[in-house]
């Protein structure tokens, strides 16, 4: 472990010690200051040792960046998912692209539309990533948990009508150690304005999911 420098009010404190201890060798060990006769001086007190400096106990984190996300899904599993998107998916811009990236697939075929989003978020530590979870979760009520995904994962399908127009919207959210993974797939049928089943939104939301989890390995910190 690197030691760390003594704190500077520390420091200061001991200095003047420093020197009274400088000017007291001075004072007894000079010809004036021989004992007299019959007389012995008294033995020196040991010096106090310095506090020993403190040790960092955080644990490391295990993702230090977060990976591609247009490379997070497979083409196949975009095909499947957003039939007619362009593969290679568009990056939206983050204001901070080392700790969340999201990439966005959509398309429209015939009346059908599909919109795909994958995002990936690194925390500080698993405690603020478990933390941000549990509030999403909360935020997002209704739905059930993924098992098998994950350290944690949560899964819920809403239903929404505007204009007389069906959308239905699945989200998934996955932490795994100090990493959330957002997966957002909704779609449309324009022609019957009608939404896809609940079972083919969830379905699709949690296969997006786990080939994103699969990704993250690109962000994963270096063994030192």
């Amino acid at each position: 472990m690197r030691s760390f420098p003594l704190p500077l009010a520390l420091t200061a404190r001991l200095s003047p010690v420093a020197v009274l201890a400088c000017a007291g060798w001075a004072l007894t060990s000079g010809p004036a200051a021989q004992p007299a006769a019959g007389h012995r001086t008294a033995p020196e007190a040991p010096a106090a040792s310095a506090p020993a400096a403190p040790s960092s106990t955080a644990a490391p984190k295990r993702y230090t960046s977060a990976p591609a996300p247009c490379a997070g899904v497979p083409a196949a599993v975009v095909k499947s998912l957003v039939p007619g998107a362009k593969t290679a998916g568009k990056e939206i811009p983050s204001t901070d692209s080392e700790l969340r990236r999201t990439c966005s697939w959509n398309a429209l075929k015939g009346f059908d539309y599909r919109w795909l989003d994958v995002s990936y978020e690194i925390s500080g530590s698993d405690e603020q990533a478990r933390k941000e979870y549990g509030q999403r979760v909360a935020e997002k009520s209704g739905g059930g948990a993924v098992p098998g995904l994950g350290d944690s994962a949560y899964s819920v399908v809403n239903l929404t009508t505007e204009d007389k127009q069906e959308t239905r919207e699945g989200v998934v959210l996955v932490r795994v150690a100090n990493a959330l993974v957002v997966v957002t797939y909704n779609g449309s049928d324009f022609e019957t304005r009608k939404a896809p089943g609940t079972d083919e939104i969830n379905k699709g939301a949690i296969k997006a999911a786990k080939a994103a989890v699969a990704a993250l390995g690109g962000g994963r910190a270096q063994a030192g």
